[in-house]
């Protein structure tokens, strides 16, 4: 079966160029769209798409707000957020509502295509680039908890090492070449990682690092 796909923005003529470059692909289809995140939310519940790509400034409801919405629903529905410019503010808060992750609307269409599989497959899309700036800039001035949380007490210090390469951006093949160990030991490690964090994916992952100070931004 094909991966089925929402399409949330308030521009036509880009909702048109997605869907022209998904439908392209056999694997993948664009089952309906909505112009708003209030469209989107009641869309989700109707048909349960696989994946959302979400725009995050649209008029009604924006991208954060009925990407949270979405994530706390019956459907195992994941949200690819898109936005304009790389170090806009209020991506990272679509990440800490639940999305598995972020593009530019000038990402190239193998990469669109590629980062729909990822995260499909139960993966997050994590860019080194972006990514990293966003949470540079606004987890700075966040204080670091004064004790460590439990979870990260239950991580070996291999485990820890992985979470701070995965905090960084790396690939599990990029992991696994730092670390000397072959790409299906990281994977092992990356899910043993998240199972111990009580989160759903590399992102997530990443922000829980951030915010609980084993990566400090600009190391």
């Amino acid at each position: 079966m094909p991966i089925t796909i929402l399409l949330v923005d308030d521009q036509e003529l880009m909702r048109m160029g997605l869907r022209m470059i998904i439908d392209a692909h056999p694997d993948l289809k664009v089952i309906s769209e909505a112009g708003n995140g209030r469209e989107a939310v009641d869309e989700v519940r109707r048909s349960c798409p696989d994946i959302v790509l979400m725009d995050v400034r649209m008029p009604v409801l924006d991208g954060i707000a009925a990407t949270k919405q979405i994530v706390k629903s019956h459907c195992d529905t994941r949200v690819l957020v898109m936005t304009t410019f790389d170090l806009d503010e209020h991506v990272l808060g679509a990440l800490q509502a639940g999305a598995s992750g972020f593009l530019l609307k000038d990402t190239p269409p193998e990469d669109l295509v590629s980062a729909i599989r990822v995260v499909a497959a139960g993966d997050a899309v994590v860019s080194p680039k972006i990514t990293r700036r966003l949470l540079d800039r606004f987890l700075a001035g966040e204080q670091v908890p004064s004790e460590e949380p439990q979870q990260l007490s239950l991580l070996t210090e291999r485990e820890r090492e992985v979470l701070e390469l995965v905090a960084a951006g790396l690939s599990n093949l990029e992991i696994g070449s730092t670390l000397h160990l072959s790409e299906a030991t990281v994977k092992t490690h990356v899910g043993r990682v998240l199972s111990k964090l009580g989160v759903r994916d590399r992102v997530q992952a990443v922000v829980f690092a951030y915010e609980n100070g084993l990566v400090r931004p600009g190391s």
